[in-house]
């Protein structure tokens, strides 16, 4: 019993489609990174050297690029919630899954042999899920709009209201 429910909240925490990414791919991993209260998504392009365990909810895929001369890795699992997309920009032909090899070269010898891809075939994978939650988002982003510009009229309505009986008052007075 314990294993179906393991099952089931495994399901859960997948994506319902993501892109097929392969090793030696060239790849822009779009990452939500939280900074107090902001969000923002940052971008790591670079070649994937290894991509583990494709059929399970724990995928994983390893990307390098080299930042100022020097090697970068991060690791991304791709049903994360914090993965906002990947998008394949350049496909190489590969005869092997873990390129540690391109961790010792650099320059020429590190390049890798492009093959032709349907870029746009690969990349359209519509997540239903996520489109939703975005346009959930953008919605109660404009209730929220729309609540705080009444509450600014109501507010600016009473200070009117109360201008106008200090101003009667000095009428009075006079």
């Amino acid at each position: 019993m314990s294993f179906e429910l393991i099952q089931k909240v495994n399901a859960e925490q997948r994506k319902a489609a993501v892109v097929d990414v392969k090793s030696g791919d060239t790849v822009r991993v779009h990452q939500k990174i939280k900074e107090g209260a902001k969000e923002r998504i940052q971008i790591f392009e670079g070649v994937v050297i290894r991509v583990d365990r494709k059929a399970s909810h724990t995928a994983r895929i390893t990307v390098r690029k080299i930042a100022s001369g020097i090697g970068v890795e991060k690791s991304f699992l791709i049903h994360s919630p914090l993965v906002e997309k990947i998008e394949v920009t350049r496909r190489s032909k590969v005869r092997r899954n873990y390129l540690s090899f391109l961790r010792e070269r650099s320059g020429k010898s590190a390049r890798l042999k492009s093959v032709n891809f349907d870029r746009e075939g690969i990349n359209s994978v519509v997540d239903v899920h996520a489109e939703e939650e975005a346009a959930r988002l953008k919605e109660e982003a404009h209730v929220a709009a729309e609540a705080k510009a009444a509450e600014k009229a109501t507010a600016d309505a009473e200070l009117a209201a109360k201008q106008a009986e200090v101003e009667a008052r000095h009428e009075d007075a006079k």
